[in-house]
């Protein structure tokens, strides 16, 4: 990779604010500087792939997501390799990697960028970034993807699954659960089933149509959101539930509140559908 020619020019970072006195962020990996980005970290990356993550002490999701890149790396028994480069030390290194905003991350493989994301994400969809880069870096002859562990539950929900018996795979994945309470893709899976199984039976035309005749009727309205989801109509579905919000009260608001949020919890956080339906949701609710 041949470095921009403004290399070395610094830029300017004041819109951060002042820096904390002391800022303790338990980390692994490499801090990458000028000095080491082209003589080191880029022919590292002819044989590793690299995830660089630009970062700050002034700011608490570039902190959440460095830590999060800590642990997977630690995780991967170091099969790729972690470089920190602090904005606030090495202003030039950011130029260089044209940095926006921050957290910012991007990946070397063979000596080319790879752009990552430039926001805090959840571990779970850090977590498919990085096997996703790997898997392209192994395609290139650099390193090898990470094997997917598969829980004995989760095999177990699968094939439920994949036979029809939902309730089966509900059980496992609850199991899942049990043993393994942060488990975010047991979650998902858990949440995945239990639409299913609502809808299950459904006549998906039949309740669209009696659930706009009884706009009234949160349980239509919950029926028809299920079906909206199982279709891919994310939108219909938040729309739907978050008019339901609004238009009623007590046990029956509490009722379409509780069900948009487990909807929300199928949805990729980053969704731009999703972000929009939370702030109408929180604008319905106060």
């Amino acid at each position: 990779m041949t470095l921009p020619p403004n290399f070395g020019r610094a830029i300017d970072l004041s819109a951060l604010g002042k820096p904390p006195t002391t800022q303790s962020v338990s980390v692994v990996g490499k801090e990458v500087t000028a000095a080491n980005l082209a003589t080191e970290i880029l022919p590292l990356s002819r044989t590793k792939v690299v995830v660089l993550l630009c970062w700050s002490s002034r700011s608490p999701e570039s902190i959440a997501v460095l830590e999060i890149l800590s642990k997977l790396q630690k995780a991967d028994n170091d099969q790729w390799v972690l470089g920190r480069v602090n904005i606030d030390v090495e202003a030039q290194v950011a130029q260089a990697l044209q940095v926006r905003q921050i957290p910012y991350a991007l990946a070397l493989v063979a000596e080319q960028i790879l752009p990552l994301f430039e926001q805090n994400y959840p571990e779970p969809q850090i977590r498919a970034v990085i096997d996703k880069v790997l898997a392209i870096a192994a395609e290139q002859g650099i390193g090898t993807p990470i094997q997917e562990v598969i829980e004995p539950e989760e095999e177990e929900a699968i094939a439920a699954l994949e036979s029809g018996d939902y309730q089966k795979a509900e059980v496992a994945y609850k199991k899942l659960i049990l043993r393994k309470p942060a488990d975010a893709y047991a979650k998902l899976g858990l949440a995945q089933t239990q639409l299913l199984i609502r809808t299950t039976g459904l006549n998906s035309a039949e309740i669209t149509e009696a659930a706009n005749a009884a706009p009234e009727s949160v349980e239509l309205q919950i029926q028809c959101a299920d079906c909206e989801m199982v279709a891919g109509q994310v939108e219909e579905a938040f729309s739907r539930l978050l008019q339901a919000v609004r238009a009623t009260q007590g046990d029956e608001k509490s009722r379409a509140k509780n069900h948009i949020l487990e909807l929300f919890s199928l949805v990729d956080p980053a969704d731009p559908r999703l972000v929009k339906a939370r702030n109408a949701l929180a604008s319905a609710l106060y």
